[in-house]
C-alpha cells in the first residue's frame, strides 16, 4: 500500500502554522559522566514541557488547525497523552472534544483530559479497545477523528521537534527517540531525511516497529510492560513505517527495569520528570543498550511528563 508522508518542506511549513500555539521547548546538554557513561555531551530535548505534557500537543494542532470539524467536535482515542494534547488544542480553539482512552491510562493523563474540559470515556483495557469505540462515536456523530500517530498532519505536526531540535542542537550526529505508534519517530526522521541518524527505541513488551520491521509491514505485536500506557498499540501506524524503513537506522530494544532506572536517573541527576514512555528513548542511552561512538554527538527525546510518581506536601 502506498502512503503519503510528510516531507521537509511541509513539516516546516506546519511547524509554522502551529508556532502560536505550541511552546518551544528547551534543550539541556549534559555531561555524559554525570551518568557513568563515556563519550561526548548529551543534548535532552525537554519534550514534557509542552503543553498538555507531551509532544502530541503539536499534532492536536496541526489537525485543528488544518482541518474543519463540524457541530460534533473532534474525537480522539489514545493512551493518555493524545487524548489530554486534542483536549487541550480544543479547549483553545474553542471546540468540543470527546477523548477515548483504555482503563489502562495513567490517573495523571485521565485528570488533564478532564482538565481540559473533554468528554472522557474509560473503554477497554488497551489503546485498541478505545480506538475502536471512538470509530463507532465517529462514524455515529461525524465528529472529526484525529488519530494518534497514523495520520499525514499527526506526523507532520510532531516533526516540529526535529525543526526545534537542529535549530538548537545543530550538530547533533544522532537523535534516539521513543516508539509507540510511530508518530513522533516518523516526523522526527521524515524532517531530518537521513541527515542526522534516527534511533527508534521500544520496551521489549511493546516492540511495534521491530515486528514491522521484521515482517516487512505493520503486523499485530504484543502490548505489555510498564509504559504500556503510552507506547504499547497493536501495531505500527502505515505512515510511520513507511517513513520508518527509510529513514530509522535501527530499532533498540529496552527491558521495563532499564526504564525505570532512567527515569529515576533524570529525576536525582537533573530533577527531569518523565513518565516510562517519555524516558525509554534515555534508558537506551543509560542501559547502554545503544553506545554511540567515541565523539558521536548524541540528541535524546525525553516525551512525555504526565505522571503521578513525583508527589508534594
Amino acid at each position: 500500500m502506498t502512503v503519503q508522508i510528510p516531507d521537509f518542506h511541509t513539516i516546516s511549513e506546519v511547524t509554522a502554522k502551529i508556532r502560536p500555539h505550541v511552546r518551544l521547548t528547551p534543550t539541556v546538554e549534559v555531561s555524559a559522566a554525570d551518568f557513568g557513561l563515556i563519550g561526548a555531551p548529551i543534548t535532552l530535548k525537554l519534550e514534557q514541557l509542552q503543553h498538555a505534557g507531551s509532544f502530541k500537543t503539536r499534532g492536536a494542532f496541526a489537525n485543528l488547525l488544518l482541518r474543519e470539524a463540524n457541530a460534533a467536535g473532534v474525537v480522539a482515542a489514545s493512551g493518555g497523552n493524545h487524548g489530554a494534547a486534542v483536549a487541550y488544542a480544543a479547549m483553545r480553539l474553542g471546540i468540543p472534544a470527546t477523548s477515548f482512552v483504555p482503563t489502562i491510562s495513567n490517573p495523571a493523563k485521565v485528570q488533564r483530559i478532564r482538565d481540559y474540559g473533554a468528554e472522557l470515556r474509560q473503554i477497554g483495557e488497551r489503546y485498541a479497545d478505545a480506538l475502536e469505540a471512538s470509530e463507532i462515536w465517529r462514524a455515529r456523530t461525524g465528529a472529526l477523528a484525529v488519530h494518534a500517530f497514523d495520520d499525514f498532519l499527526t506526523v507532520a505536526g510532531q516533526g516540529s521537534v526535529g525543526l526545534e531540535l537542529e535549530m538548537q542542537a545543530p550538530k547533533l550526529d544522532t537523535v534516539l527517540v521513543g516508539v509507540g505508534g510511530g508518530g513522533l519517530v516518523g516526523g522526527i526522521a521524515a524532517y531530518f531525511d537521513g541527515r542526522v541518524r534516527v534511533i527508534g527505541v521500544e520496551p521489549v513488551g511493546a516492540p511495534t516497529l521491530t515486528y514491522a520491521l521484521a515482517a516487512g509491514q505493520p503486523v499485530d505485536a504484543p502490548a505489555n510492560g510498564y509504559a504500556a500506557d503510552s507506547l504499547a498499540p497493536k501495531r505500527i501506524g502505515d505512515i510511520p513505517f513507511a517513513i520508518a524503513r527509510r529513514f530509522v537506522e535501527r530499532v533498540v530494544l529496552v527491558e521495563d527495569d532499564a526504564i525505570r532506572k532512567a527515569q529515576a536517573e533524570l529525576w536525582r541527576r537533573l530533577r527531569i520528570v518523565a513518565e516510562p514512555g517519555g524516558a525509554a528513548a534515555f534508558a537506551a542511552l543509560h542501559s547502554r543498550q545503544y553506545e554511540p561512538a567515541a565523539g558521536e554527538r548524541v540528541g535524546v527525546v525525553v516525551s512525555g511528563a504526565n505522571t503521578d510518581a513525583v508527589r508534594f506536601g
